[in-house]
């Protein structure tokens, strides 16, 4: 109820603000004064990174060897027997000397708790834990049972479908180290990119990601965690403790946490974790729809301790408050449209007002252009002519997968009655395409074969003749 009378509160508002203000002034002015304010924001965060670059050039990180805590890899598994086998032999490669394996199933209807028994007795340091039905749902309530028999002093949390470099955890743990930091995120990229659009997109999307968390390491402020990859403090755990049961994003809700408490997160942009990216619309759109709901609610959830906490630093606070546009921005926009549309339609204003709204509209693309297409040149080391083409393509993704979502989800929340499915991504599904397309391979090549041999019949019985 909390959630919605907040999000109700800053919907009406806008719409009023929007409404009135458009009566006097221009209200592009206003939302051109929001786009001009992110701007500056980036181009601060850029220039953070470049003197932390060039700090770190003259006095170079000094690294503690002796810092290696014992580490519990957590690993949940919904309806994952395509992948689990493959990520839990692949993590096992790592070359960092203290860690464990926790393999975690829940509820699974497929054969995942067979493969993960059977991973248990092939390795000494990997553990089973099967949930059985009936217990709490979500990736949360999973993640909180292995925590009671987990033994590391940090836990690296992974997705089912997650690889990564034998050097990964020895890259990931020095950031750890500092008292006030409480977690580290590594950096996340897209296995199959290439597979096909959809896949390079969600890449791009990834690297423009990349781009935005080092630039808030930069200033030490309100690094979000990514669910995989991320490397947790005991001891922060503790604090905020565990994680959240009642949230649909358990990586992000507890970035807000940590923060409130004081806790720093780090990112580490050579630590890479692989993971596969979803090559249909549909399910694209559902894993989306999660995270996009998930992000609002855990602002609406915890915007009054985010306020009033004194332990939250001043850095983190204000960091906060600029990515709460990506929130207010959707919404600005869509009740522009929609308020102009109806007065030019009343005849209240005359039809060229709404070029001003397309206008910004270009604007924000022109924004999301140039964010990927700087990306995509510092950390893929895409050629020029190409970090165009697929920055001008991601923006349009972006436009077409964030804004109709953002207005989806208010209304959702506002309206509907929250649910707790941890509506996880599918995984696998490349291997099931790729698997789809030889079994039509071959039984096109079996007609083809029987055509054939048909033909062959008919000649040598007309040869006979």
């Amino acid at each position: 109820m909390k959630e919605r009378i907040i999000l109700f509160t800053i919907f009406f508002g806008l719409a009023i603000f929007i409404y009135i203000f458009q009566s006097y002034f221009n209200t592009v002015w206003a939302l051109a004064f929001l786009c001009l304010c992110m701007t500056v924001y980036a181009l601060f965060t850029n220039l953070a990174y470049n003197i932390k670059k060039r700090k770190l050039k003259k006095y170079p990180q000094v690294i503690n060897k002796n810092y290696k805590p014992f580490v519990t890899v957590m690993i949940p598994a919904h309806n994952e027997e395509e992948v689990i086998s493959n990520t839990v032999e692949n993590i096992l490669q790592m070359d960092y000397e203290n860690f464990e394996v926790i393999v975690i199933d829940d509820r699974s209807s497929d054969n995942t708790a067979t493969v993960i028994r059977n991973l248990e007795q092939k390795y000494d340091n990997v553990k089973a834990l099967i949930r059985e039905e009936g217990t709490f749902p979500g990736k949360s309530a999973v993640l909180n049972d292995a925590f009671q028999i987990a033994k590391g002093e940090a836990i690296l949390v992974f997705d089912a479908d997650a690889t990564v470099e034998p050097d990964f955890l020895t890259k990931l743990v020095p950031q750890l180290e500092p008292k006030d930091v409480g977690a580290v995120q590594a950096r996340k990229v897209i296995r199959n990119k290439n597979f096909n659009l959809l896949t390079r997109c969600q890449n791009n999307e990834y690297t423009m990601d990349t781009y935005f968390q080092v630039g808030r390491d930069s200033i030490k402020g309100a690094v979000e965690l990514r669910g995989n990859g991320e490397l947790i403090k005991r001891e922060a755990l503790e604090d905020i403790g565990g994680w959240n049961n009642y949230t649909i994003v358990d990586d992000l809700d507890m970035s807000t946490r940590l923060h409130i408490k004081g806790w720093d997160v780090r990112f580490c942009v050579d630590a890479v974790v692989y993971e596969e990216g979803i090559a249909y619309i549909w399910p694209l759109f559902r894993q989306r729809r999660r995270w996009t709901e998930g992000t609002i609610r855990r602002y609406l959830e915890h915007a009054g301790a985010a306020i009033t906490s004194k332990k939250m630093s001043l850095r983190a606070r204000l960091d906060m408050t600029a990515y709460i546009s990506e929130i207010i921005m959707p919404l600005w926009c869509v009740m522009e449209f929609l308020i102009r549309g109806f007065k030019v339609l009343a005849k209240d204003a005359p039809t060229h007002m709404l070029y001003s709204s397309i206008i910004i509209s270009i604007a924000i693309g022109v924004g999301f252009f140039l964010a990927v297409r700087y990306a995509l040149r510092r950390y893929d080391f895409m050629p020029r002519l190409d970090a165009i083409f697929e920055a001008v393509m991601t923006s349009v993704y972006l436009l077409i997968i964030w804004f109709p979502l953002a207005m989806f989800i208010c209304i959702k929340i506002l309206f509907m009655k929250k649910d707790m499915k941890w509506g996880k991504t599918a995984h696998g599904l490349v291997r099931e395409e790729e698997a789809s397309i030889k079994a039509f391979l071959k039984k096109e090549l079996q007609k083809t074969k029987d055509y054939t041999d048909k033909i062959k019949n008919i000649l040598a019985e007309k040869g006979e003749k």
